[in-house]
């Protein structure tokens, strides 16, 4: 008789990415990681969400020890953003939590391509075995005036969202176009990466 197959736990209180990690009709159990989610100094974008989406991951392994733990991170990078000193810079983008911040961030992103990066890891508590990757996706952003982000802002305040937006729902008025293997990684979970990861553990989809 085959063995079961681990448990499956999202190392995540976010909506987004359970309604996503859903769509693989796969059980699994959500459960919020406490860690620091302070970047290192000098730490660029994809050595930051990876790190953290392995933290994640191991941070509920004493909790799980015979389970697989999904942990996921991200942040978009604006390639042209001014910093104080007049100076073009990269910036990176997290939640911005704030309208202020939210209203920010859209009108930074404006006429810009903006890239999304996707920490992705998967731990086997049992074998002690870390699977991570980083998944990039990018939106080319409309030319938006003040009116069209304040217009959005009002019907979709996306504070919890890195970038500000939603583009599973109005946000995507904000894009001339995605370039990107999986949209689903905008929202926070890149499921073909996913199931990719999840089929080196042995479990297979569908």
């Amino acid at each position: 008789m085959p063995s079961a197959l681990p448990s499956l736990i999202l190392a995540s209180s976010s909506v987004y990415r359970q309604q996503l990690l859903g769509k693989l009709q796969l059980p699994f159990s959500s459960h919020s990681p406490d860690i620091d989610e302070t970047a290192l100094p000098n730490e660029c974008a994809e050595a930051l969400v990876l790190r953290l989406a392995e933290q994640k991951a191991r941070a509920l392994s004493h909790l799980y020890p015979r389970s697989l733990i999904i942990g996921s991170d991200q942040v978009c990078v604006n390639p042209v953003s001014i910093n104080q000193a007049g100076v073009n810079q990269s910036q990176i983008l997290g939640k911005p939590h704030t309208l202020t911040n939210a209203r920010a961030q859209l009108l930074a992103a404006s006429g810009q391509r903006i890239t999304f990066y996707t920490g992705l890891a998967v731990y086997d508590a049992a074998k002690l075995q870390m699977r991570s990757l980083v998944e990039p996706f990018s939106v080319v952003f409309r030319t938006l005036s003040e009116a069209q982000v304040d217009r959005y802002l009002e019907r979709e305040p996306a504070l919890d969202c890195a970038g500000a937006f939603k583009c599973e729902g109005l946000g995507i008025s904000l894009f001339k176009r995605m370039e990107g293997r999986d949209p689903n990684a905008l929202v926070g979970l890149p499921l073909i990466a996913l199931v990719d990861l999840l089929a080196e553990c042995g479990v297979q989809v569908p």
